[in-house]
Order: structure tokens, then sequence, then C-alpha cells
């Protein structure tokens, strides 16, 4: 049977005894893996602090302390998968250990074998535990009316991955900042063949632009100047499951066209390396731009934009799904409240008809962030989402029927002498109110560029009589 490989993978060893932690990080290092080494609980503690690790191999008996006491304190995340090693005869531990949330345990002294095959049954209990967390997340996943046509397209991809089995072929997703393009991304990935290998997200927009070919397909030892050893991308860490690539157009055009020739020719090199690295990876690109236009202003290449163009999914915006947005609200209500561990509340009639006018510049992200607010701070007994009165200039001391200060807004106003010009320099004067002057927040409430809102206000004052 061949040995399993750890590449991608971070490894935390807790061992107080040197020559055996040596042995075992330069074990792992082997199979590909990155590994932490330390002698105490005291330094698991300040290490486990600065980041998450997939494995920790924690020995129980330690100079300040039992390695169970890591557990009991939750000091590693849920998703961490802990294996304990334990000296002979003293197997209660590791029974303690387990009874606390460790996958595995390992009698020392053991064969270096014994080690990988544990480590990779770790490895499988943790990605089954995964697996069926996703698939509970997504029976909740709420596209309803509004997005039928886009649930119906999703699953066409999936049935045709089915099909493929193989090589899979990359996924654009387009749509406005907030609207779900990483939870659809996840979707697809958990429903489709490769559910039980890895998910890799990363956002482009992020990666400094002199580390991100580094960070995309790896560096050998000695690359450039801090390279003190070699590191694996992330299209390697993606080998076999899915990389999703998150606002891609921010890349620059060179590495725009290296991302490209992975897709192609399913081949990497890492930087300072000769060697072509194949990868099996599934790649899912999404963006909030219009990738027609940016190829235009020559942003975005052409060429990429044909090879990511098989299957393209467009979000639309939560201001257009209507009275979705009213179900969506109750879900993310129903959700919040047993996060929060408070009664669950009902939206008036008020709260609804505020939620329905309302624009939704942050879309989804933007609702979710507003109904855990009304949660938290709201003292009606039902939730009325006040906090978007005054920005939509309603009368919240009026019946429904009696229109506020922006009459078209009302639920039954009739388009009689309506100008639409008048209505937009109406929503900028509202965004500029409730941002108090600060035409960036201003854009940021409106959905549209700091440039729209200057020349909004620039022509509302050129209109004005005496100037």
């Amino acid at each position: 049977m061949p040995e399993i490989t750890l590449a991608g993978s971070t490894i935390l060893i807790v061992e107080d005894d040197l020559l055996l932690r040596k042995q075992i990080g330069a074990r792992l290092q082997a199979l590909g893996a990155e590994v932490l080494l330390t002698a105490s609980i005291a330094e698991a503690r300040q290490t486990a602090s600065g980041g998450n690790f997939d494995f920790v191999l924690l020995d129980v008996n330690l100079p300040d302390g039992r390695g169970t006491d890591l557990l009991k304190e939750k000091t590693f995340p849920s998703e961490t998968a802990v294996v304990v090693m334990t000296a002979m005869g003293a197997v209660t531990g590791a029974v303690e250990a387990m009874r606390l949330g460790a996958v595995d345990y390992l009698v020392k002294p053991f064969d270096p074998a014994e080690l990988s095959l544990v480590l990779d049954r770790a490895r499988r209990a943790r990605q089954a535990v995964r697996l069926e967390e996703h698939r509970r997340d997504e029976a909740s996943l709420f596209f309803g009316e509004a997005l039928a046509g886009l649930e119906a397209q999703l699953e066409k991809i999936l049935a045709a991955d089915r099909r493929v089995q193989g090589l899979l072929a990359p996924i654009l997703i387009q749509g406005e900042t907030g609207t779900g393009k990483t939870t659809i991304a996840r979707w697809l990935h958990q429903r489709g063949p490769r559910a039980t290998r890895d998910l890799v997200e990363v956002n482009c927009s992020a990666l400094p632009e002199a580390l991100a070919e580094s960070e995309l397909f790896g560096h050998e030892r000695g690359a450039f100047t801090d390279a003190r050893k070699m590191r694996m991308g992330l299209f390697e860490a993606a080998d076999g499951g899915t990389l999703f690539l998150d606002e891609l157009p921010s890349l620059p055009l060179a590495l725009q066209a290296k991302v490209l020739s992975a897709i192609e020719d399913h081949k990497i090199r890492r930087v300072g390396g000769n060697t072509m690295i194949a990868v099996d990876v599934r790649l899912i690109a999404a963006t909030n731009r219009d990738l027609k236009e940016a190829v235009q202003q020559g942003r975005f290449r052409e060429d990429l934009l044909h090879r990511l163009d098989l299957y393209r999914v467009n979000i639309p915006p939560l201001r257009e799904r209507g009275r979705d947005i009213l179900k969506l609200a109750e879900l993310f209500a129903q959700r919040l409240c047993q996060r929060h561990r408070l009664p669950l509340k009902q939206i008036s009639a008020e709260g609804q008809r505020r939620l329905l006018a309302y624009q939704w510049p942050g879309n989804v992200r933007e609702l979710a962030h507003e109904v855990e607010r009304e949660i938290v701070f709201g003292e009606s007994e039902q939730f009325e989402f006040q906090q978007f009165g005054s920005a939509l200039g309603i009368d919240t001391t009026s019946p429904p029927e009696k229109p506020g200060s922006t009459p078209w807004l009302a639920p039954n106003f009739e388009f009689e002498n309506f100008s639409l010009d008048a209505a937009i320099d109406e929503l900028v004067r509202l965004a500029m109110d409730r941002s108090k002057g600060n035409v960036s927040a201003a854009a940021r409430l409106l959905g549209v560029p700091r440039d729209f809102v200057r020349y909004r206000l620039g022509l509302k004052t050129r209109r004005t009589p005496g100037n």
C-alpha cells in the first residue's frame, strides 16, 4: 500500500522528548506537511493561538501538565484532528483524550508507517464530519422563487460533472458584492463529485501583488530572499479537489496568463523551479465586475474569459428578489436566534414594508447583518427594522397607507406626474444625509461609483435657480 501524502497539511507536534519530536517532524515533512514543534503545554497554547492546524500530535504526559488539559480547554478548533501519543501501559490517558474529542491515539514507540496510517484515518474521519455538516447547511440554502432558474442551472452543472467525473471544467460566478458567490461555490463543491476532497478558498484581491504568484503556485527554496524552504502553492493544495478564486480579475495580467495555463495544461511550475507539476483542480472563479468591460479596458485577459465562460452563473442582486427577501430574513432570524439562544420573533407588517422598500446595496450579506442587529438590539415584541425608516424617508409614526416624505416609495403609489430624475436626486440626498455628507459612504449605500454621486450633486447645484 503506497504511503499517503500530507501535502498542504499543517501539523503541530506537542512532545517533550527532543529526539522523538524531531524524528516525527522529519517524517511528516518528508510526506509534504508543514510542521511546527513544541515541547510543553505552554508552548502549544501560544502556537495554537497564532493559527489553525489540520492535525495535532499531542503527548499525554508533558513537563507542565497533561496534554488532555488542552482538549478540556478547547485550545484547538473542532476542525483540527487531534491524535494523542501515550506510552505503553498508559492507555487510560488516551481513552480520556478520545472522550474529550481526540480522533485517535498512538502507543509509543510506534512504527513510522503506523503514524501515516493513523493520520490518514483521522483525515478521512474529519472529512466525513465536514461533509455531513455541509450537507446539513445546504439543505437550508434558500433559493426561493426568484432564484428557481439559478437553482436549475446549478443542478445542470452538477449533472454534467457526474457524467464527466474526471477533469472538470471551470465555473465562473458573477454577482454584486454580498450576493452569495462564496456560498454558491461551496454549494457546488459540496454536492459535486469532489465533495470528499478539499475546497481551497482564496480572495485574490487580498493577495499582495509581489507574493501572489508564490501563494498560488508555490516556490522553491532560494527562489527569492525570504524563501528559506520549499512551499506548496494553493493549486497543489487543492489537487484532487476544488480551488475557489474570489475576485480573480484582481490578479495582474501576467499572473492571469499563468492561471490560464494551469487550467488548460493541468500543470503548474513553482516560482524558481524548473519542473512542471501535474495538478487536477476544479477551478471556480468569482467576480463582481463586468468581465467583458474589463477586457475592453485591458484589465482582464480575453482568452481567460473565454476559458472560464463554459459554465457562467449570474446571481441577481437582492433588490430584484421581491418577497423572497422576507423569507430569507425569516431564515436568518431563525438561525441567528438559535445561535444567540434568544426567542424567535415575527417580522411586523411595518418591518416587512421597510425590508421590501430598502435597496440593499450590500445584498444578502447586509440583510444577514441587519437581521442580527435587530435580534441583538431590538426591544420590540416583533422585528420592526426601524433603522431603515429614516434612511428611506418613511414616516414610521404613520399608518402604512400614509406616505412619508418620498411618496413614490409607498406600496400603492400611482405613477402620475412621476419624475425618475427627481427620484434619483431624492435618493442621493437621502444617502448623503445618512452618510453625513460623506460622498464615498453615500455611494456605497446606493451601490454606485463615487463619480455618479458627485455628478448628481453637481447636476442638482446647476439646476438651482441663481446658480
